[in-house]
Order: C-alpha cells, then structure tokens, then sequence
C-alpha cells in the first residue's frame, strides 16, 4: 500500500511551498489568517521533503500575496515558493528571496535607537549579515536582531 498526501487543488489563490519544518502556523500569523477571515486554508506540517528532509506547505484560496507579505515570510521561510495559482493553474511560481536590506518591516530592539523615537520620522532599516541562521544588524544603531527575535515580531508572539 503506498503513501499519499492528498491535499484538495485551489482554483484561485496562492500556495506557500517548501517552508521549514514546524513554521506553517509562523507564516499564517505573518499574512493575519486566523481563519476568521473567511479563507478556505489548508495547511500540511513536517511532510516528506527531498529538498529539506521534512516541509509545510500552505494553500489560501482566493487570496494572492503582496510583494510585502513575501518578503516577510522569507525572514521566517527563506526556502519557501510562492505559487500563485488561478483557474487551477499555477500562473506563477517564484522563490522567496531574502533581500540584502530590511528596510520597515521589524523594529530596532534598542529602546534607545532614533527608529524607536517617537518624534523621528526615521524608518528601521537592516543589513543581512548572516542568511543562515537569520542575523541583522540595524544601520542606525548597530543593535543585532537575531532570527528568533524576527520571528517573535513578525509571527506576535
């Protein structure tokens, strides 16, 4: 007897693929599906993956993703495929891809860095320093934020 996964197609929407193990419910939280919005959502955790060992993969019908949302979720996903699927057809299909600089998106932890001022009107901005595991370092101040301290911001928790 073989194995499936059997997960019902979308007509239109996106797919989320390729997500480290254990961070599907992350990235939900990140686009604010709390599955009172009315999104048929099927979520997958710690399935087979060739690619990573174990995956999640997320599937929102009738919800396509904004360039913002995306670069959020390669802060917590940065092996994650974007799938944007209409009438029953993936239209496009892209890798998230975790740009050089974060500019808006997190906030400085350093209470005393002029982005948490509240009279500036000067926006958080990161380096990438490390991709593997997530590390940025404010261009402000120099504070370090670490990938769980990303998380944590970006996920609410």
């Amino acid at each position: 007897m073989s194995e499936e996964l059997v997960v019902r197609r979308i007509s239109n929407g996106t797919v989320i693929d390729h997500i480290p193990a254990g961070r599907a419910l992350k990235v939900l939280r990140i686009l604010g599906i709390t599955g009172e919005e009315g999104y048929m959502v099927s979520m997958v955790m710690n399935v087979y993956s060739k690619k990573l060992g174990k995956k999640d993969i997320v599937k929102v019908e009738g919800r396509e993703l904004s360039s913002e949302e995306v670069n959020k979720i390669a802060l917590v996903a940065p092996t994650a495929t974007i799938n944007i699927v209409r009438d029953y057809e993936v239209v496009e299909k892209r890798k998230v891809e975790l740009p050089d600089k974060i500019e808006g998106i997190v906030r400085c932890v350093n209470p005393k860095c002029v982005t948490n001022a509240p009279r500036e009107a000067v926006h958080p901005s990161f380096r990438v320093i490390s991709r593997k595991p997530l590390k940025l370092v404010c261009e402000y101040c120099g504070e370090y934020l670490t990938e769980e301290e990303v998380i944590a911001q970006l996920a609410g928790t």
